[in-house]
This record gives C-alpha cells, sequence and structure tokens, in this order.
C-alpha cells in the first residue's frame, strides 16, 4: 500500500533536526511493509496537493523563514486545515504547532494570524521570563504505560482553549506555557507539540500511531475495493528505541 506523506516547507521550516522526523516515519513505514512516498511541499507548491496526502509533518524554523511560511498559509491554510479536520493524521511541531493555533502575539503587542485548525493562542513570552528550553519528559493517556521524552527550546507560551485536549502531561520541562503543566495539543489524528529531538525516532510509539492512522483511513477511503484478506502491519521491535529512551530518562 501506498503512503503518501506531506513534508510541508523542508526548506524553511527544518530546526533542531525535525527532518529526523521524515526519515523515521519513511524508514518504520517500510518496515510494516509499506511503499511511504515522502512529498516535499513549499511556497512553490500547487496549495492542493496538501489534499493528496495521507500523513502530514511539519516542523520549526526561525523568524525569518516563519514570516515567509505565514505568508504562503495566507493560500495553502485553507487545505492544511481542512485535512486536519478530515481526520489526515499529522505531526506539527514547535513553529507549526503555533502556526494552526488562532494568533501568535508578539512581544510588542503584534498579532499574527493562525489557521486556526487548533483552539490555541500563543503570546510572547514577557520581558524577564525564562525561555522554554531544556530536555523534557512526558506523559500522555495515548500511550499509558510509557514515558515520552524530547528536546524543547520555545519563547512563545501556549494556551489551550480545552487542558484535556493536551498531548501530554509534563513530567519534566515547560511544556506549553510553563505553569499548567499541559504539553502539546491533540486533535482528530493531529498532534502539535513543543518536543524536537527531533520526537519521532525517540519515541516510535508516536511514529507507528501516525503512521496506522494513515492507513486506516485509506483503508476506509478504498472501502469499495475488493481485497483478498486484510491488510496487516508489519510488528517492529523497538528494543534499542526503548533502551536509548530509558537512558535519557534515568539520565534527567
Amino acid at each position: 500500500m501506498k503512503i503518501n506523506i506531506g513534508w510541508l516547507y523542508p526548506d524553511l521550516m527544518n530546526t533542531y533536526g525535525d527532518r529526523g522526523n521524515i526519515i523515521t516515519l519513511n524508514y518504520r513505514a517500510k518496515m510494516m511493509g509499506l511503499d511511504p512516498i515522502v512529498n516535499k511541499i513549499s511556497i512553490n507548491e500547487p496549495e492542493d496537493s496538501i489534499s493528496k496526502m495521507d500523513l502530514i509533518f511539519m516542523g520549526g524554523a526561525q523568524d525569518t523563514q516563519q514570516e515567509i511560511v505565514n505568508e504562503d498559509l495566507k493560500i495553502k491554510g485553507s487545505f492544511l486545515k481542512k485535512a486536519i479536520n478530515d481526520g489526515v493524521p499529522g505531526l506539527y511541531v514547535c513553529g507549526a504547532y503555533q502556526f494552526l493555533g488562532k494568533y501568535y502575539r508578539e512581544a510588542n503587542g503584534k498579532i499574527i494570524d493562525g489557521i486556526g485548525a487548533f483552539d490555541l493562542y500563543t503570546e510572547s513570552s514577557k520581558f524577564g521570563d525564562p525561555r522554554c528550553i531544556g530536555n523534557i519528559v512526558i506523559e500522555s493517556k495515548l500511550f499509558p504505560k510509557i514515558k515520552l521524552v524530547g528536546f524543547e527550546n520555545h519563547g512563545g507560551r501556549t494556551y489551550l482553549a480545552d487542558k484535556n485536549c493536551a498531548f501530554a502531561h509534563v513530567i519534566k520541562g515547560y511544556g506549553n506555557n510553563g505553569e499548567d503543566r499541559t504539553e502539546g495539543i491533540f486533535y482528530k489524528n493531529s498532534f502539535g507539540t513543543y518536543l524536537h529531538g527531533p520526537i519521532l525516532p525517540k519515541n516510535p510509539e508516536l511514529a507507528d500511531y501516525l503512521i496506522k492512522k494513515a492507513v486506516e483511513r485509506k483503508l476506509v477511503q478504498n472501502v469499495g475495493v475488493k481485497c483478498d484478506r486484510p491488510f496487516k502491519l508489519k510488528n517492529i521491535d523497538n528494543k534499542l528505541e526503548n533502551k536509548a529512551r530509558e537512558f535519557v530518562i534515568d539520565k534527567l
């Protein structure tokens, strides 16, 4: 089965090794017996390219690059919002996470509108506030038997309209804002998060969740196609990944 993975703005939104998330999705999908196709979608690509994706990823960037992407999202944003609301699984890290909210308020008070896919807003840190930076450990109700790890580095503080929609609870680190112990958001099949690192190689369960949701959704769409037998994904041994993660947790 072919799985179209949309990598949004790889030339602009790729800070802190976030390309590792694409490498992980591609590798693990192949290990599961799938045929993943990575589609790079940037400012020169048609806006409806997003509509053809089975799984979407977008990373973070510096201010200059984010300004360019923000302008392009005025065109592509409606297609991305529709994909998210239609249940296309996705991972949106740091700057991408902020873009998907209602707005970002800069330190000077200027409001930068988001696409409004997630019910949240972000404000620049106040003068004297520490930057949210360092290793982070979280727990998510989606993965109740494990702890997830990552690295965060953000000045913005994000606030959810409904804290019950948080992706996870912070054990160590800052998370969304350093105040309410929430981290990220989970909406339909999409995740917004501040975890760099990148997040997926360190937490393969999340990568597999995204891939499996993409497969499930594609099977539902193709329900009229006759199959001799149900599509079954191959299991992957995560012993090495789990050991690496436990090492980070023990160190912290």
